[in-house]
This record gives C-alpha cells, sequence and structure tokens, in this order.
C-alpha cells in the first residue's frame, strides 16, 4: 500500500509590518577634509587645523583652471561617446580633425562660453584633450 502523504504544512502568516520611522532630518554638509600634518596641518585635539585644505568632492572645486581643464575632457568625451565609429574611421584614415571639425567648433564655443576666452586661449586644456581623448594620444591637434 502507498504511504500518504506528508500532511500539508499551514502558510505561516506574514510579518507583521516594521513600524515606519519619521523621516530623517537632513544630513549637515561635510566640512573638507583637513590635509595631513605633512603639508602644514596638525590632528592634535583641541588644537585648530592649519594648512591647506582639500575639498571632499573635486568636481566642487573653485579653481577656475582645474574647472577648465575638467571642461575640456567631458566635452571632448561627449564626442567619442556620441561617435564611436567616427572617430575610428577619422584614425583609420588619418582625416580626424577634418571628421569631428564641426563638433569641434561647436564644443570650443561652450568651452569658451563657459570658462572665457582669456582662459581657453591661454591655456593647453583644450588642444591637451582632443590629443589625448580623441586622437588616443597622438599629437593630431
Amino acid at each position: 500500500m502507498p504511504a500518504a502523504p506528508p500532511p500539508m504544512a499551514r502558510p505561516a502568516a506574514p510579518p507583521a509590518a516594521p513600524p515606519v520611522a519619521a523621516p530623517a532630518a537632513a544630513a549637515p554638509a561635510v566640512p573638507p577634509v583637513a590635509a595631513p600634518a605633512a603639508a602644514g596641518g596638525t590632528s592634535a585635539p583641541g588644537k585648530r587645523l592649519t594648512g591647506p585644505l582639500r575639498p571632499v568632492n573635486p568636481f566642487m572645486v573653485q579653481d577656475p583652471k582645474q574647472k577648465a581643464r575638467r571642461l575640456a575632457r567631458a566635452l571632448i568625451s561627449d564626442m567619442l561617446v556620441y561617435h564611436p565609429e567616427k572617430r575610428q574611421q577619422g584614425i583609420r584614415d588619418g582625416t580626424l580633425p577634418q571628421l569631428f571639425k564641426d563638433e569641434i567648433q561647436k564644443s570650443w564655443l561652450e568651452y569658451t562660453e563657459q570658462v572665457g576666452l582669456e582662459l581657453a586661449q591661454s591655456t593647453p586644456f583644450w588642444t591637451e584633450a582632443l590629443n589625448e581623448i580623441l586622437g588616443g594620444g597622438h599629437k593630431l591637434f
């Protein structure tokens, strides 16, 4: 005679929902991190930190040159994202500057509008980004 099937277990009651916590208060802004003691700072308790401070987020840096360099690299990187085949063709055929002429002009206008013409022309950031990112490390621009 076949064995009887095991008795069916009753489903457990669903667990009670945890109580809803009150929304947390907004977290206070994080202050900049102090530079190491070797750079002029001190970490002794109760003493005020001196020396240069390092920002928590490098994208919040207020230095115009760092902003210009970062913007140049971002604008050139966008060209790669939107036109990867065009870049491969330009590198393969040696026509990269001609193929990207319109995109480079459009991005240059955006760059100079945001950083100012004087800073754009007095720093090598734009050309460096073109050569390193678009040109793949080759001096094409």
